[in-house]
């Protein structure tokens, strides 16, 4: 499964424009439900990756290279592509 974990529609329109194949769009994840070889798509904490990892799972996040007055403020799709949004996988995990 690929799941998109955004509470914004924006991202859901700028993943569709990039031809991202999503199984789910997600407004919350619940770990548990990932399991091995499953996607996940977002802007994740840290925690919340490395679990995503430690199931198996990976990890892909969407960076959007805001500004600071745009913090906070929902961003249309036109407005991602042209901040220049992309996503890059990522393997996060806890250390002790």
């Amino acid at each position: 499964m690929i799941y998109l974990v955004t509470r914004h529609q924006g991202a859901v329109e700028w993943c569709a424009r990039q031809n991202v194949q999503v199984d789910a769009w997600l407004p919350h994840l619940d770990v548990e439900t990932i399991q091995a070889g499953d996607t996940v798509i977002g802007t994740l904490p840290i925690p919340l990756a490395a679990a995503v990892a430690a199931r198996g799972g990976r990890y892909w996040h969407l960076t959007v290279p805001v500004t600071w007055s745009q913090r906070g403020q929902e961003l249309t799709a036109t407005q991602l592509e042209s901040m220049g949004a992309y996503l890059q996988a990522y393997h996060v995990k806890a250390v002790e």
